[in-house]
């Protein structure tokens, strides 16, 4: 395999495939059976790449075919945007991959073609192929959910166990419950400020990921709005006084247009963004007790302070499905400077989440 270079500042920009131990992450992945694996940034430069190469990795030496792609891009030499030096996807024999053709060119890893899946990016149509020997390569996946669950299900027929998810900064829906069964979040000094800070923003962002699954009774009255998409709302007793296909872009006039009405219900099957968002709290402050359905916390684009003012307000935001969070890791690491002593951050960020796997992959167990 040809050497690649990396910044020498950053650990945390290596690869990751020496054998080890298998970890608490993947052991908890495996004992929950989990088959859709997705890996979520904060930010540029927290570490997920890396924790894909180390799920690679624990997969390989636990002799488990598995199949991996990527919502956009990844794997690429440099930062797209900061032009920072980037750790390769690090791809293992037997793994099936999902990528453009154009990336196969750049590949330092023999790999075979298995499949087409019919799927077309700007990098070429995406195609399912067997690596031969261990190496690294760019992985380009599909953009869109519809063309992502088709990949998806190519790759479990070609024979992959469990399927990883590399996501794209600002591009949330490969981590939807819809998608994937398992969540793992990558954080890091990369967010900036000091390490509280840094603990603060994972917070709010597992505030907004957790939204709770709405109860049975719920699911029910709301079903066609997400069997269908587009915005439902409900009085109090029940009765629907509006359930139809818009686009939750133009859904914020239509909500408003019902404020003066018994509002106790209101179902949004697509993603919630600031506008609309502003017209459901308008909603929720003249009908206290409101709760608010969306499909999963990843259609939320908001801030924590805004889902704190909806819940003072006496609102609650649920969803139709709950999103799984497998564990959180950290880089503390960052190429803007401010990089954190790995031991204490980790300690930290447990002490933190205790209900969750935190970790950092490129600890050894003795330091951990």
């Amino acid at each position: 395999m040809t050497a690649v270079t990396h910044t020498p500042h950053s650990p945390y920009a290596a690869d990751t495939m020496l054998p080890a131990s298998h970890t608490d992450l993947w052991r908890g992945i495996r004992a929950k059976g989990l088959r859709t694996v997705a890996v979520m940034g904060m930010s540029k430069n927290t570490g997920k790449t890396v924790c894909l190469n180390h799920l690679l990795a624990q997969a390989h030496e636990a002799q488990m075919h598995v199949g991996v792609t990527s919502i956009g891009r990844d794997g690429e030499e440099r930062d797209q945007v900061f032009a920072i030096p980037k750790p390769p996807v690090m791809v293992t024999p037997g793994c099936l991959v999902a990528t453009a053709r154009d990336t196969l060119l750049r590949a330092r890893a023999r790999v075979k073609l298995i499949d087409a899946t019919g799927v077309h990016s700007p990098m070429g149509e995406i195609v399912i192929v067997k690596v031969l020997d261990a190496g690294d390569m760019e992985v380009a996946g599909a953009s869109r959910s519809l063309d992502q669950h088709k990949v998806i299900a190519l790759l479990r027929q070609c024979g992959a166990d469990m399927v990883l998810l590399d996501g794209a900064l600002g591009r949330s829906h490969h981590a939807s419950p819809a998608m994937a069964d398992g969540v793992i979040l990558a954080t890091g000094a990369a967010l900036g400020g000091g390490m509280d800070d840094v603990l603060r923003k994972t917070r709010d962002r597992l505030a907004i990921l957790g939204a709770p699954a709405a109860p049975a009774e719920l699911l029910k009255r709301v079903l066609t709005t997400f069997d269908k998409g587009g915005v439902g709302i409900w009085n109090s007793q029940g009765g629907c006084l509006f359930n139809e296909v818009i686009p939750t872009l133009n859904a914020a006039p239509v909500i408003l247009d019902q404020i003066e009405k018994d509002i106790a219900v209101i179902a949004v099957s697509g993603a919630v963004g600031q506008r609309l968002w502003q017209a459901l709290m308008k909603v929720a402050q003249h009908h206290p007790g409101l709760r608010l359905v969306v499909s999963d916390g990843t259609k939320l684009f908001i801030d924590a302070i805004d889902l704190n003012a909806f819940e003072r307000a006496g609102a609650q935001v649920l969803a139709q499905r709950a999103v799984h969070l497998a564990g959180i890791t950290l880089n503390p690491w960052s190429p803007f400077g401010g990089s954190f002593d790995a031991r204490a951050f980790l300690a930290q960020a447990r002490q933190a989440f205790p209900q969750h796997i935190v970790t950092d992959v490129l600890l050894t167990k003795e330091e951990t």
